[in-house]
């Protein structure tokens, strides 16, 4: 009885992948996808979402800049 082998859709293109040693790039379908994939992160078009707590404390970058009044 063969077993079965698993696919997974690419991450990027929606492509079906088969998981195992046959496909280097997975869970990716090529190495282009995987370079799109990693581009995005690194440019921050993804990002997972944090919930920040406010302790009221407004970062420097945010503050007005008394030189500027």
């Amino acid at each position: 009885m063969a077993a079965k082998s698993k696919t997974v859709a690419c991450p990027h293109c929606g492509r079906r992948v088969r998981w195992g040693e046959e496909s280097p790039w997975r869970p990716f379908c090529s190495k282009r996808c995987r370079l799109i994939d990693l581009g995005e992160w690194l440019s921050e078009e993804r990002r997972i979402p944090t919930a920040e707590p406010d302790h009221g404390i407004t970062p420097p970058h945010e503050q007005d800049d008394p030189e500027q009044r």
